[in-house]
């Protein structure tokens, strides 16, 4: 038996703290961000729960139980907004998880590390936009007759459809950070051993070849963990972008759940109200991340817990 194993509980923290209290006091203002502002403020979820009272605060209210989530779900825009948020979270999931991957590969198949550095560069620049002067640029490009794209479709409102804006969304999202997302497949390739090339090459592979069964099984674990991470936010299209699309016009295909929050709970004061539909997209969003991370590890033996 280890001299470690002999020591009580408390002599062990105490043992790990004195061997490794730099890297502590490092990740310390870290874990007190997420404290403060990620589990302190779930006290307030409890305010689903209850008729929200000024005078009592969060938690003094009477108890309403499931009254505001059978009201979302009884509401006659339950149906579309559902909708709204399942499509444009779908498109624009699925799309940003593979354009990133392809991205990456066809990198990675630049010889030249001057064109390969430029490539990523360029590629990975529009990240560090605001998405306000993304959205400006989409209503400048988009403009029907004068835009740099708008003039191809005529008089054609693409900001203005409710059949073209999700594509218009999940387009600009993709353009935004498939090249911030694709860093990650690349530190991947990077550790894959040469050696593997040159063998698939001795046997006759092509370029194609070493893609699919040398660069792909490479980053398959990477891309089983952050699609289980990505699961995560299926429901969750963010707010300030799609706000700042919505128009008159567009307003039924782009109400989404984060949008009809923020009217509901900040403009028309029913907190009680938007408390409970957050955390319903919580849950769900919670279940299916749940539910990926249980398949994938069944499946592939690759999770995150």
């Amino acid at each position: 038996m280890s001299r470690t194993s002999k020591l009580s509980l408390p002599q062990r923290i105490g043992r790990h703290f004195r061997l490794y209290w730099h890297l502590w006091i490092m990740a310390a203002p870290a874990l007190v961000f997420v404290l403060v502002f990620s589990y302190i403020p779930m006290w307030g979820i409890q305010l689903a729960f209850r008729e929200f009272d000024p005078e009592k605060g969060l938690t003094g209210g009477d108890w309403a139980g499931f009254k505001y989530f059978l009201k979302f779900f009884q509401s006659p825009l339950f149906g579309e907004i559902m909708g709204n948020t399942i499509r444009i979270s779908l498109w624009t999931l699925v799309m940003s998880f593979i354009a990133p991957i392809i991205l990456a590969l066809l990198i990675n198949q630049i010889a030249s590390a001057k064109i390969k550095g430029f490539v990523q560069t360029i590629t990975y620049m529009p990240h560090f936009i605001s998405v306000v002067v993304i959205v400006s640029m989409l209503n400048i490009f988009l403009t029907p007759g004068s835009g740099i794209l708008g003039q191809f479709f005529g008089s054609t409102s693409l900001l203005g459809s409710t059949r073209w804006i999700t594509a218009v969304y999940w387009i600009s999202e993709v353009w935004q950070h498939v090249g911030w997302n694709s860093i990650i497949y690349l530190a991947a390739l990077s550790s894959v051993d040469t050696s593997l090339y040159e063998a698939a090459k001795i046997d006759g592979a092509g370029r194609f070849q070493l893609i699919w069964y040398v660069d792909i099984p490479a980053i398959m674990p990477t891309m089983t963990v952050l699609f289980i991470l990505s699961m995560g936010s299926v429901l969750g299209v963010g707010f300030d972008k799609i706000f700042l699309m919505q128009n008159s016009l567009n307003l039924p295909a782009t109400e989404v759940i984060s949008t009809y929050t923020y009217k509901i709970g900040i403009l028309n004061s029913q907190f009680s109200y938007s408390t409970a539909i957050g955390l319903f997209n919580t849950v769900i969003n919670f279940l299916f991340l749940i539910t990926a991370n249980f398949l994938s590890k069944k499946v592939t033996k690759a999770s995150i817990f």
